[in-house]
């Protein structure tokens, strides 16, 4: 799926990239265009693709696999466990390595350290072990280390509702461990996308330097749909940048104009030091300001510098609309039914769906809010991303939420009467 361009297989959506933090440029300084009118297209299959049924945990295991998984270190949770159970079988078969940890904290501090030592890596969990990996993702943060952790949601707080989906868990992705740090969050709505998502996350990461994740739920993870598997040669596969000069010379935290240090694997003959702390361009920790406020820019700006190339966000039925559905997972099926049947009945509405929603697509609701009436944010929970959006409207549109978390999926139904009060 092209993250700048319209879609060429679906020619009703557009997928749209985004500014740094939101800045206006002189293209993303003009009023807001509308993204396209809704037109029925028949999709070619890709040549040479396979056609298979598979579930979105499936998938991305697909997924990973095609992006070149090499560890796997996992527990097993509901909804997640289908991953870890797949992999056990699939990985060791290709040259990889699978582990099953005693809990989820050892699983991401197995992963990191894999990746320390060049493989990619990933783990799979949901709502309580997600809690227990943040610690070690606030490593992986600073540290650098390139890993995917995927979250397949359900309800909560605590064990909660283990076979219910939910989206409670977005904020916690965002600012689950402590101190200023960015995130990559990816949030499919599809079996398809958990496969895409899932390789365009070991990309980001890889490319990045950092860890990132897959927010799925348990409608995603456990749905079943068609999906066509591309051929090996047509996936694009990013590897992490390898130093290009001598042991000696090499500084694994220095400053380079992407804001990525190349990373050399342990073993390779590479010694260089490690640590949660802050630290110089060697790794060693440090109480000298300049080399404090240095990396930490440097962390920050390697995300929000690079967000055009980062945050995808896709529109539909915009030409003519006044009212926008801010929708995204699961939930974002409902809202594209809710969509096309109100339309149906004489309503203006589209739908705008993050696929990145962290870092947060900024700009695209400055512009949205900016030729709407009113943005109404469905979510199953009791209102997470919908501050988001309330946030960076600046006040120019009203913005609904509309919230569910009773373990049940919002149903097209629902999100049609509040489109149609809205409407009157």
């Amino acid at each position: 799926m092209s993250k700048t361009t319209e879609n060429k297989d679906k020619p009703k959506i557009k997928v749209a990239s985004e500014n740094k933090r939101g800045a206006k440029t002189k293209s993303a300084a003009r009023p807001a265009k509308p993204v396209g009118k809704h037109k029925t297209a028949r999709v070619k299959k890709p040549e040479g693709s396979e056609t298979i049924l598979i579930s979105g945990n499936e998938a991305c295991v697909e997924g990973a696999l095609a992006a070149g998984l090499g560890f796997f270190a996992g527990y097993p949770i509901t909804p997640a466990t289908e991953i870890a159970e797949a992999l056990s079988i699939k990985l060791p078969s290709v040259g990889g390595r699978f582990i099953q940890m005693e809990d989820e904290i050892a699983s991401i501090a197995a992963i990191i350290g894999a990746s320390i030592g060049g493989m990619k890596s990933m783990t799979a969990t949901s709502g309580p072990g997600f809690s227990l990996m943040q610690e070690n993702l606030g490593f992986a943060i600073i540290a650098e280390i390139p890993c995917v952790i995927v979250n397949v949601m359900r309800g909560g707080p605590c064990t909660g509702l283990p076979t219910s989906p939910s989206q409670g868990d977005v904020m916690q992705a965002r600012w689950g461990t402590h101190g200023d740090h960015q995130i990559i969050t990816l949030c499919p709505n599809s079996v398809k996308e958990c496969y895409q998502l899932t390789i365009r996350a070991f990309n980001l990461s890889e490319k990045y330097r950092t860890p990132v994740i897959v927010l799925s739920d348990e409608v995603i993870g456990h749905m079943r749909e068609k999906m066509w598997m591309p051929p090996e040669d047509k996936i694009p596969i990013i590897n992490r940048v390898k130093p290009s000069v001598p042991p000696e010379w090499y500084s694994p935290y220095e400053n380079t104009p992407t804001g990525v240090p190349p990373m050399a694997a342990f073993g390779d003959g590479y010694r260089y030091h490690i640590c949660g702390l802050v630290h110089d361009v060697n790794g060693f920790p440090t109480q000298r300001e300049d080399e404090i406020v240095a990396l930490l820019t440097r962390l920050r700006d390697k995300i929000e510098k690079s967000r055009r190339d980062i945050i995808m966000v896709e529109s539909e039925f915009m030409d003519d609309s006044n009212i926008a559905v801010f929708a995204y997972g699961s939930v974002s099926r409902s809202a594209r039914r809710a969509v096309v049947m109100a339309r149906k009945s004489g309503a203006k509405v589209g739908i705008v769906r993050p696929i990145t929603i962290w870092p947060f697509p900024i700009r695209a609701v400055e512009r949205l809010a900016e030729h709407v009436k009113a943005i109404i944010v469905p979510e199953m929970n009791q209102g997470q991303l919908v501050g988001e959006v309330e946030r960076h409207a600046h006040g120019n549109c009203r913005v609904i939420p509309y919230n569910r978390f009773d373990g049940e999926l919002i149903e097209p139904e629902e999100i049609i009467n509040t489109i149609m009060e809205v409407a009157r």
